[in-house]
Formats: C-alpha cells, sequence, structure tokens
C-alpha cells in the first residue's frame, strides 16, 4: 500500500538519501553513470520547497518515505524539479502516485500546466511522463523558463542532445 501525503519539514533529511538511491539507476547507463555520485537537493532546499506547499512524500507499508515529489509554483505551471523513488522500491507504483498527486494538486489550483526537464530517452524520464499526457516541447513551444532551466542544466554537464523540457496541459 502506497500513501501519499504532503511533505513535512522533518521529512527533509531523508529526501536526499532517496534521491541518492534513485540516481543508482544510472549505473546502469555508462555514459549517464556519472549522474549515480551527482549531487542532490540538500535538506535545507527540500525545507524550503516544503514550506512552499507543492512537495509531496510516497510512504511505504510501514510510514517510511520511500519516494518523493519537488515541485514548486512557476507562472501558472507547476514545474517539478525532482521526481525520486529509493532503489528497492522502483517499479512498484511510488512514482505514478507521486505523478497522480502533483497533477491533481496543479488542477485543484486551477493551473495550466505542469512542466519539467529530464532525458529524452531513459525509461524512466520522459518515456514514463509521456505515459501521463506530457509532451516534448520543441523549438519555439520552449518558454524563457524552461530554455533557461534547459541551459544551466547543460552548463551542469548534463548532455544538451539527450535533455527535453516537457509539458502536461492542464487547460
Amino acid at each position: 500500500m502506497i500513501t501519499v501525503r504532503p511533505a513535512r519539514a522533518e521529512d527533509a533529511e531523508a529526501l536526499p538519501q532517496i534521491e541518492q538511491s534513485a540516481g543508482e539507476s544510472f549505473l546502469a547507463i555508462p555514459e549517464l553513470a556519472w549522474l549515480a555520485d551527482g549531487d542532490n537537493i540538500s535538506a535545507e532546499r527540500h525545507r524550503t520547497l516544503i514550506a512552499a506547499g507543492a512537495c509531496w512524500v510516497a510512504a511505504d507499508e510501514e510510514g517510511r518515505p520511500a519516494g518523493f515529489l519537488s515541485a514548486g509554483i512557476e507562472g501558472d505551471a507547476l514545474h517539478i524539479w525532482e521526481l525520486d523513488v529509493r532503489l528497492d522500491r522502483q517499479g512498484q507504483g511510488f512514482g505514478r502516485a507521486l505523478l497522480e498527486r502533483a497533477v491533481a494538486d496543479a488542477r485543484r489550483r486551477g493551473l495550466a500546466a505542469v512542466t519539467l526537464t529530464t532525458f529524452r530517452a531513459v525509461p524512466w524520464n520522459a518515456p514514463f511522463y509521456r505515459k501521463f499526457g506530457f509532451r516534448i516541447l520543441e523549438g519555439a513551444e520552449i518558454d524563457r523558463r524552461l530554455a533557461s532551466l534547459l541551459e544551466d542544466e547543460v552548463e551542469h554537464g548534463m548532455p544538451s542532445d539527450q535533455r527535453c523540457a516537457m509539458r502536461l496541459d492542464l487547460r
């Protein structure tokens, strides 16, 4: 049984470890294996995102956080900053439950869209989001905010040809 609830300040310390565990999935992709040792969002940043009210935790049967989704309101969109599930709990519906909760929250808030940046071909990235109706934005569809995020990712070592911005229209 998966329980999705709003993240609480006391969850912030556990979230970087979940992100680290989730990152180990990249070890299966040689050219992206370096991401398994990448920088994680700090507990302090998580506390800031949690306080803003658009972060959720998926807890396992014992009530322990197994995954999280951190987002923020950016103009008329809910922007997903991070969605991670502990490596040992991947493929069990935690990510799906978190994404469904975030989309429902964005609808409740009357937002126009949910956005994110991710890898085009990594199975648990763009192909996962496409199952929920997200589409990859191309060319002029990529607004200034998303273009800036993609540029920042490239500056931090992400391969530009493998990254994309995605959007789920809610209106």
